[in-house]
């Protein structure tokens, strides 16, 4: 029975790890067809569950905990059995003032089936696309509509993550006609599965926050019966450009400009400039903003300097340019005018190897010069059109309606600008600079964003906090490695000082770095008005904070820990100064405001930490049995690591959980069978395995058990960065 169940409970992951790339080669209809939504694969889980019962059954009385978790998985799994037996679900395409009474099914990705009729009639009377002010950034979409049912009639709207329910039918906002006359409306009507999904649900939160509090729980135990370890062991130019002088250049960096679909200081936009085309902040001793200003007011000199960064080395090979190369090597009249023009056009057609991403990556980035020399970019002047705030560049084409004096006004503002900077006349220029900045006071209306949004912002862009804690915390990780490797090598009389001074001085650092990381969030979260982590680069530094936060909690208990987060935070760091994951700040997706996004990303966010820590005392345990550790170290290691473990479990279910809740509101599905819900689920009950040690008392043992979670991790890599770059989904944007 055992060696049954066992292989049933692989077999789902096998199946579901499988899918996610047949979904990504077959479409997602093809997976949800032929794998999600097949009998076998229903009949697989069933099978699963009947034994489970079976098998808990025989084994006779349990601690209650342990029954109300498993009990809550048989009613996850009965709601999901009534949702597909009985829910529909469907769209519904709305033109404005035509009332429909039929919507299209869908079947969990099957064929599409003829129209169906409503249980009502439905009229579209106005469809908004809400704007952040001054920019052309969706806020949010709304349909506002009437039910017709009968006699009555029932007015209601729907918006993102804002659903309405009639008659046990939920409405969601999916899409928009181009013209704005229409609207697509998903409905799902499952009265039966999501009450039992979510009571399955929240018998799981209980039983898993029970399974910490229980006292005679086996995390209980392993908390009164944790040691203090000190520490582990493991072995082992040409001439200067023109360009403004600096406070001059930064008068200009703090004014305000559209930029990335969002109002922020020109400094943003001057360093993200720099940054893409040099690889650096700043350039030669210049600031980004000298280095913008320089462009602006002395283009044709900045044309030869050796600043665009060439990181391809056949690039460099086949076009005989320096990895630093200026924008005039790049323009040869002989080769026929722009060098790279032919391997642009014939990555346009379709040849996308290596080198041609490479040619075409840079040629983005020469974009990013020619427009800037066109002015294309410098949105500096706000103009209300219409009760609407748009924001312009001088060389844009600006309304026909603007007052004369401002159109003057905006047209020779550069103009004015150039003729001080040439001439060196940085008392007038700045002059200029001040009135630019009165006007956007006067004109920039609600779009301006605050003076504290201002001054976090200027703030944020002062320091590159990334590199510095990456550095920081890799340095002392390794620090407190040596520290270790020290300890291990001399008696304990000649250590005294440094046992007794050392420890302090790492957990000051390490206070320190969180305390650093945590301003850094803050202004982030101060400029974006969000709590960060709407992408990649944010939920990167969001795992770095908990890992350096759970690290000086368990520190006082058990010093032991203190190295792996300086490490594994250095690390996650690491990942995101290397420019793999996007730093820039954007306005948030619409489906992605809702404050079920906060909770959800943070507790799965503590989950992976807890999991990481897992995987380095798991590798800790590896390395140490190399060098001849005994099964009691290995055994200390191994009942940290399960303190690590059990919330992590417990944080990693409720973080399904509560996305789950998510998903339901913000598209009508609390399961859709997403690449990052499968690999989440593959995860938790990865995992979970290792924690029957009743059932599997192999894991009982520290060799196998280090061996499990240090494979394990691969889970934890493949549910973050590999549906994020492989597989793609609706949760590819973190």
């Amino acid at each position: 029975m055992k060696k049954i169940l066992f292989l049933l409970y692989l077999l789902p992951l096998l199946a579901m790890g499988v899918a996610t790339f047949v979904e990504h080669n077959q479409g997602s209809a093809y997976a949800a067809r032929y794998i999600y939504g097949s009998l076998w694969f229903s009949l697989l889980w069933a099978a699963l569950t009947f034994v489970s019962i079976i098998y808990y059954y025989r084994q006779g009385p349990r601690r209650a905990g342990t029954v109300l978790l498993h009990a809550s998985f048989v009613l996850i799994l009965t709601g999901a059995l009534l949702t597909s037996l009985t829910a529909y679900r469907g769209t519904i395409h709305l033109r404005l003032h035509t009332p429909t009474a039929s919507f299209t099914p869908k079947d969990d990705g099957s064929a599409t089936e003829s129209q169906r009729a409503l249980p009502f009639r439905l009229r579209l009377d106005r469809f908004d696309v809400l704007y952040h002010a001054g920019t052309s950034s969706a806020k949010d979409y709304v349909s506002r509509f009437t039910i017709l049912d009968g006699s009555s009639s029932v007015s209601g709207s729907v918006s993102m993550n804002h659903i309405f329910t009639y008659r046990n039918v939920r409405l969601y906002q999916s899409a928009y006609d181009d013209d704005g006359q229409g609207a697509y409306l998903t409905i799902n009507a499952d009265p039966w599965g999501i009450p039992v999904t979510y009571a399955g649900y929240a018998l799981l939160f209980l039983s898993l926050i029970w399974l910490l509090i229980d006292p005679k729980g086996t995390f209980r135990r392993l908390l009164r019966g944790a040691t203090v370890v000190l520490f582990f062991a493991v072995g082992l130019s040409s001439a200067a450009a023109p360009t403004l002088p600096v406070d001059a250049a930064h008068r200009i960096g703090c004014l305000d400009m559209l930029y990335n679909g969002r109002i922020c200081p020109v400094q943003t936009y001057a360093l993200d400039f720099t940054t893409k085309i040099y690889g650096h902040r700043t350039y030669n001793g210049y600031t980004a903003e000298q280095v913008l200003t320089g462009w602006i007011f002395w283009g044709n000199r900045w044309t030869v300097e050796p600043m665009i960064q060439i990181k391809a080395k056949e690039v460099r090979q086949r076009y005989g340019l320096p990895k630093y190369a200026s924008l005039s090597q790049f323009f040869n009249a002989a080769a026929g005018g722009y060098i790279l023009g032919p391997a642009v056009h014939e990555y346009a057609e379709g040849n996308r190897d290596g080198f041609h991403k490479d040619v075409a990556e840079l040629d983005a980035n020469i974009k990013l010069i020619m427009d800037l020399r066109r002015g294309l970019p410098l949105k500096f002047f706000p103009i209300t059109t219409q009760k609407q705030i748009t924001w312009f560049a001088p060389v844009d084409s600006l309304p026909q309606t603007l007052p004369t004096d401002e159109h003057q006004f905006i047209d020779q503002s550069f103009a004015v600008w150039n003729a001080y900077a040439q001439a060196g006349d940085w008392d007038h220029l700045n002059r200029v600079t001040d009135a630019v900045r009165r006007y956007q006071g006067d004109h920039g209306g609600a779009s301006l964003p605050s003076t504290l949004k201002i001054k976090a912002e200027l703030q944020y862009n002062k320091w590159p906090f990334t590199t510095i804690l990456f550095i920081f915390n890799l340095t002392l990780g390794f620090l407190s490695l040596f520290y270790v490797i020290y300890l291990a090598t001399h008696r304990q009389t000649q250590r005294r000082f440094v046992i007794k001074w050392l420890p302090r001085l790492f957990f000051v650092a390490a206070l320190l770095a969180w305390g650093t990381l945590t301003y850094y969030e803050i202004l982030r979260w101060i400029i974006t008005g969000t709590i960060p982590m709407a992408n990649g680069y944010e939920t990167m530094l969001l795992l770095a904070w908990f890992v350096q936060l759970l690290t000086l909690i368990v520190c006082l208990k058990n010093k032991l820990v203190l190295t792996f987060g300086f490490l594994l935070a250095g690390f996650f760091l690491l990942v995101a100064h290397l420019g793999q994951l996007d730093p820039q700040i954007t306005p948030l997706m619409p489906v992605l405001a809702s404050p079920l996004l906060s909770v959800h990303v943070s507790i799965i966010m503590m989950s992976f930490a807890l999991l990481s820590l897992t995987f380095i005392c798991g590798l800790t345990a590896l390395i140490s049995r190399l060098f001849g550790a005994n099964d009691e170290a290995l055994m200390a290691l191994r009942r940290l690591s399960l303190l690590f473990l059990y919330p992590a479990l417990t944080t990693l279910g409720i973080g399904i959980f509560i996305g789950a809740i998510w998903a339901n509101v913000s598209w009508g599905q609390y399961w859709s069978w997403d690449p990052k819900e499968v690999w989440a689920l593959i995860t938790f009950m990865t995992y979970g395995i290792v924690v029957h040690t009743h059932t599997l008392p192999l894991f009982r043992r520290p060799l196998p058990y280090h061996w499990f979670v240090t494979l394990a991790f691969l889970t934890i890599l493949m549910t973050y960065f590999g549906v994020n770059f492989f597989l793609g989904g609706m949760h590819s944007y973190a």
